[in-house]
């Protein structure tokens, strides 16, 4: 046995073991191996024949990951793909680790701070850059620091570049590369009424002077120009018109591309999981997916656990839509507001480190846009009592507002009878505990994978 086969050999006994005493997570055996072997990435992905794919982006990595997984697997690739989401380093080594031993293909989301890290080993064949958005700011700092460490990335990679239009800091990240393909939004009764509080990148990378938006879409995202400079959102190769959102369920668009135009019935909902079909779909055709492809896997994906996801329990429907950032968690609330009659919530606020510790965020979410259709809100988590009194402000009154800090109590609580529809608005942390609780109460779902 070669010298990485003894260190591979070790790490996955690690992981089997870590697996039967319930310890550790998914990234455990990943981060062994690199302890043992630092480039194990770089090793174990140069038997991927077919190369491999990097996404990332601050919401959605997930999702679209999803999506470029079911197309390409249509396509007839054989993937390695770190399928539980866990995008560090530690993460990605293990899906190399654990994946099929006849893959060929490697399909990795990757966390915005570790992508350089990653990029450099994995040396992948193509590169989707979704979004930047204000996340997590006692980790990463300003926009601007994960931004710079992008460029960088962009500056030196091999990779094809495939970036969104409609936000100018990712969109600057092609200026000085040759062809990258770009993605947007290609409809104007998308646009909002004015820039939301929680928008970020509203100054040009280039002169620091404002962006003048002609539209805008999502946070930040949109149709930009700079009046100083000249520069201007790229015009993108693949785009969606036509767009029709359709509440909490599912979103319809259609599909324009260099190759043609396909009619999207997306099985998912929401402007955001707009942009993630249309970032999977310009990610999977660069790595040569058909547009007949790329319109049968957008067709029939399905919900990661949380995102979006609907499942019965205690003979109730409930609906997890996860939030942890004002830009993501407004989509969440944009969406909401399409569904008709009142509504009951479960508000899930952690502060735990995978969350970020500063929960401020939630200052620049706008719930105000749903206040007026909450019939109740159960509020828990660690920062329960500081959710509670955000709804409050926004104009629920107290005595719709619940506080019950444990979440089993406040699943319980939530779950009581009631005609509203009742949907779960938890952080990330704070999802995967609702996973827990719900596995626990035998809740019917396809999708706990």
């Amino acid at each position: 046995m070669s010298g990485l086969g003894v260190k591979v050999a070790a790490a996955r006994a690690a992981g089997a073991l870590s697996r039967r005493t319930g310890r550790g997570g998914t990234s455990l055996p990943g981060k062994l191996l690199m302890r043992l072997e630092p480039h194990a990435i770089s090793r174990l992905s140069a038997r991927l024949h077919r190369g491999s794919a990097v996404i990332s982006a601050t919401n959605g990595k997930t999702t679209t990951a999803a999506m470029v997984a079911g197309i390409l697997e249509r396509a007839g690739a054989r993937l390695v793909h770190n399928r539980a989401g866990a995008n560090m380093a530690g993460g990605v080594a293990t899906a190399l680790l654990d994946g099929p031993r006849d893959a060929d293909t490697g399909l990795f989301e990757v966390d915005e701070f570790w992508l350089g890290q990653v990029v450099d080993e994995l040396r992948p064949r193509a590169l989707l850059l979704a979004n930047l958005f204000r996340d997590q700011l006692d980790r990463y700092g300003e926009l601007d620091t994960i931004a710079d460490r992008w460029a960088q990335v962009a500056a030196t990679t091999e990779a094809a570049l495939v970036l969104n239009a409609d936000d100018p800091t990712v969109a600057d990240l092609g200026r000085d590369r040759d062809s990258p393909t770009y993605f947007g939004v290609e409809d104007d009764s998308m646009a909002l009424a004015e820039m939301q509080h929680a928008s970020d990148a509203t100054h040009c990378r280039r002169c620091g002077a404002p962006y003048v938006y002609d539209a805008v879409y999502l946070g930040h995202l949109g149709r930009y120009h700079c009046e100083s400079c000249g520069a201007a959102r790229p015009e993108p190769q693949v785009a969606a018109r036509a767009i029709a959102l359709q509440g909490v369920r599912s979103a319809r668009f259609t599909l324009s591309t260099p190759d043609g135009e396909r009619e999207i019935a997306l099985p998912l909902p929401g402007l955001y999981n707009v942009y993630n079909a249309l970032g999977a779909a310009a990610l999977s055709m660069q790595l040569g997916a058909t547009l007949d492809q790329v319109a049968a896997g957008l067709a029939a994906v399905s919900p990661a656990f949380g995102r979006a996801e609907t499942l019965r329990v205690a003979g109730r429907e409930l609906s997890i839509l996860l939030i942890k950032n004002p830009a993501g968690a407004n989509e969440v609330l944009r969406t909401l507001v399409l569904e008709d009659g009142e509504h009951d919530l479960l508000c899930v606020l952690n502060d735990n480190i995978a969350d970020g510790r500063d929960v401020s965020w939630v200052w620049d979410a706008d719930f105000e846009v749903l206040a007026a259709r909450v019939r109740r809100a159960t509020c828990s988590g660690t920062r329960a009592a500081e959710m509670a009194l955000r709804l409050k402000y926004a104009g629920i009154p107290s005595d719709r507002l619940v506080v019950e800090s444990d979440l089993d109590a406040a699943l319980d609580t939530a779950l009581q009878a009631g005609e509203a529809s009742l949907y779960a608005l938890p952080t990330y942390t704070a999802m995967l505990a609702l996973r827990e609780a719900l596995v626990a109460r035998g809740a019917a779902t396809g999708s706990f994978a």
